[in-house]
């Protein structure tokens, strides 16, 4: 701890041999992206170096605060532009083991019938329902790409979860 507050190079290394390995699988759950949560790692790690000074050990243990940081930058990761526009742009390669790997799962939604219940619902719901539960969207982002306001996206996908679940009782 002193030699992190006297900022010597030997901390940072003792904690990087130390926790690298735990802190890369809190970013590997969220990241599945392996040389991403790599970069996300070493970010994790030049973010501890730059703002020990902010560490209250009365507030919690090290590991802790690490662990932290390491989760807020890797959702910080997955919730940028950056990361979904260079999701959208995969290389065949990648779509193609997408494809094989998707063959070879035994859950399959469409033969429970979801999409054709999800089909039945009105347009307006079943376009933010599909932004929020199949793309991932936040409730705010997916205001945003429909142009209307947050309590109507709220309202029109309670009215869709309620629909859907008149079928399943």
């Amino acid at each position: 701890m002193l030699a992190l507050t006297n900022r010597e190079k030997i901390a940072i290394e003792a904690l990087y041999d130390m926790y690298s390995a735990s802190l890369y699988g809190v970013i590997s759950r969220i990241i599945i992206d392996t040389p991403t949560a790599e970069d996300v790692l070493q970010e994790t790690f030049v973010k501890i170096w730059h703002s020990f000074s902010g560490y209250n050990s009365e507030k919690g243990r090290l590991f802790t605060w690490m662990v932290n940081i390491a989760r807020n930058l890797a959702i910080d990761k997955i919730r940028s532009k950056d990361y979904k526009n260079q999701n959208k742009n995969q290389e065949l390669e990648n779509n193609v083991t997408s494809i094989d790997e998707q063959r070879s799962t035994v859950y399959k939604p469409e033969l429970l019938g979801i999409k054709e219940l999800v089909e039945t619902l009105k347009p307006e719901q079943k376009s933010i329902l599909d932004l929020v539960y199949f793309k991932g969207y936040t409730h705010v982002e997916a205001a945003d790409e429909l142009g209307i306001p947050l309590g109507t996206i709220k309202t029109r996908l309670r009215m869709a979860i309620q629909q859907l679940r008149k079928h399943f009782n």
